[in-house]
C-alpha cells in the first residue's frame, strides 16, 4: 500500500454529525487502499475522546486544537493582506510543518484535502497528485449570505465571497482534481472558473443506510399526544439557523392554526441565541446536541428542510429519506438530490405552499405518509450508498486521469 496525506478541517468523528459524515466515509474509503496520514483540527473539546477511533484507521495523525473565538480574531490579518478570511481561520504554522515533515519522511505522492481552506496546505507540493474535495462552492455561499444580511455583515460576507473565489479558482487550476458534491455545484463552479472546467468532477455524498435503519426500535423522545415535525442540523450554521427561524415564526403558526397538536423540534448542536429564543414560541422545542438523532427522525411525523439558502446536497434530507421518513422541503434543500416530488418527498415553492402542503400531509391517512417514506428509503438504498458514491475517487488518485499540462502551482489567498 502507498502512503496518502488526508487533511480535514474537523475531526471526522462521530460519523453521524454534519460534515463529519462525508469526511469519515472518505477516511474509511481511503484507509482500505492507502496508508493514511491524517491532519485535522479539533474545534470542540467534546471531540477529544473520539481521537482513538480515528487513529485506528490511520498510519499517523496530527490533531491541532482550534479555538473558534481566537481563530476569528486572527482573521483580522486577512483584511490587512486583502486575503480570504476562511484561509486565515485555518492557517497554522504547526499544521504546515507537520505536513512538510510527513511528506518528506514518507515520500507521499498522493494528497487529499477536504474543503478549500485545507487545500492551502497542498500548495508546496506540485509533484504530488493533489485532489481537493471542495464539497460546495463556498465562495457562492458567502455571496448568498451577503444578499440576505444587513450591513455591516453583508459587507464582510461580500468581501469573503470575492477573495475566496479568487483562491478557489487558483487552486482548482493547480490541483489534479476538484470535487464537488453535486452536478449543480460542478456547473456553478465551471461558470465561475471556466479555465478549470476539465478538472472538476462530481463526488456525491451518500448515507449509511445500515446505520440509518427504520427497522430498529428507538425510544420516543417526544411527548405523547403531539405530532412532531423535526428539523435537524448544526444550529450555529447560519443557513440552518435562518431556516429554523423562518419556519418557527412564519410557517408553524399557520400549520398550528388548523392542527394545534403539531410541534416543531429543532435538533442540532450549538444553537445560536436566536435559535434558543425560538423555544419561547408556542409549539417550538430546541434540543441542542443530542447523543443520537435517529430517534428524533424515527418518531417525527414529518421531517422538514425549509432552507432559504443552501449549497450542495443537504445531508439532513438524505438521512430522513434513509429513515423512511416523509420529507417536506424547499427548492434549495432539494438541489443535488435525485428524488421525485410527490412520490419520494414533497416540494413546496413558497411559504403559503409549505403551510398548505403540511396541513394536507397531516390529514393524509398514516398509510399514505408511510408510502412516501418507504419510497424515499428505496431511493436512498438505490442511489446513495457510500461505496458507489466514492468509487470514482480511486481513479482520480491514480494515473487514469490525465492532466492537461496547465500550471500546477498556486499560492496566496
Amino acid at each position: 500500500m502507498d502512503d496518502l496525506l488526508l487533511l480535514v478541517p474537523r475531526l471526522p468523528f462521530p460519523p453521524n454529525k454534519g460534515d463529519k459524515i462525508r469526511t469519515w466515509q472518505l477516511l474509511l474509503f481511503l484507509a482500505r487502499r492507502y496508508r493514511v496520514h491524517l491532519g485535522a483540527f479539533i474545534d470542540d473539546k467534546a471531540d477529544i475522546p473520539h481521537i482513538p477511533q480515528v487513529e485506528a484507521s490511520c498510519t499517523s495523525t496530527h490533531f491541532e486544537r482550534l479555538r473558534p473565538g481566537l481563530a476569528r480574531m486572527r482573521c483580522a490579518g486577512a483584511v490587512l493582506r486583502n486575503e480570504s478570511l476562511s484561509l486565515h481561520y485555518y492557517r497554522r504554522p504547526a499544521m504546515r510543518e507537520w505536513v512538510r515533515n510527513t511528506v518528506s519522511q514518507h515520500g507521499i505522492a498522493r494528497m487529499v484535502a477536504f474543503s478549500s481552506p485545507m487545500g492551502q496546505y497542498l500548495a508546496d507540493y506540485p509533484a504530488a497528485r493533489r485532489v481537493v474535495d471542495f464539497c460546495d462552492v463556498d465562495s457562492d455561499k458567502w455571496r448568498q449570505f451577503a444578499e440576505r444580511r444587513r450591513w455591516p455583515a453583508s459587507l464582510m460576507y461580500r468581501y469573503e465571497a470575492i477573495r475566496l473565489l479568487r483562491y478557489e479558482q487558483k487552486m482548482a487550476m493547480a490541483c489534479d482534481a476538484a470535487l464537488f458534491i453535486s452536478k449543480a455545484e460542478v456547473n456553478l463552479f465551471r461558470r465561475l472558473a471556466p479555465e478549470a472546467a476539465g478538472r472538476t468532477h462530481v463526488l456525491c455524498s451518500g448515507v449509511d443506510t445500515a446505520f440509518l435503519s427504520p427497522k430498529r426500535a428507538y425510544d420516543n423522545p417526544y411527548p405523547q399526544g403531539t405530532q412532531p415535525l423535526v428539523f435537524c442540523g448544526a444550529m450555529d450554521y447560519w443557513p440552518n439557523a435562518d431556516a429554523a427561524t423562518w419556519f418557527a415564526q412564519q410557517i408553524l403558526p399557520g400549520v398550528r392554526s388548523k392542527h394545534p397538536e403539531v410541534t416543531f423540534w429543532i435538533v442540532g448542536a450549538r444553537p445560536t441565541p436566536q435559535v434558543k429564543a425560538l423555544a419561547a414560541l408556542p409549539g417550538v422545542s430546541v434540543t441542542a446536541a443530542v447523543p443520537d438523532v435517529r430517534p428524533y427522525i424515527a418518531h417525527a411525523v414529518i421531517s422538514v428542510a425549509p432552507m432559504r439558502v443552501a449549497r450542495g446536497v443537504q445531508t439532513k434530507v438524505l438521512e430522513a429519506m434513509a429513515m423512511a421518513k416523509p420529507v417536506i422541503l424547499t427548492p434549495p434543500a432539494l438541489e443535488g438530490i435525485d428524488a421525485e416530488s410527490g412520490m419520494e418527498l414533497l416540494l413546496a415553492h413558497s411559504a403559503d405552499e409549505l403551510v398548505g402542503m403540511l396541513r394536507a400531509a397531516l390529514e393524509l391517512p398514516p398509510a399514505s405518509l408511510a408510502a412516501i417514506g418507504r419510497a424515499a428509503r428505496r431511493r436512498a438504498e438505490m442511489s446513495y450508498g457510500w461505496q458507489a458514491r466514492l468509487s470514482g475517487l480511486a481513479e482520480l488518485l491514480e494515473d487514469q486521469w490525465k492532466m492537461d499540462g496547465s500550471a500546477r502551482t498556486w499560492s496566496g489567498a
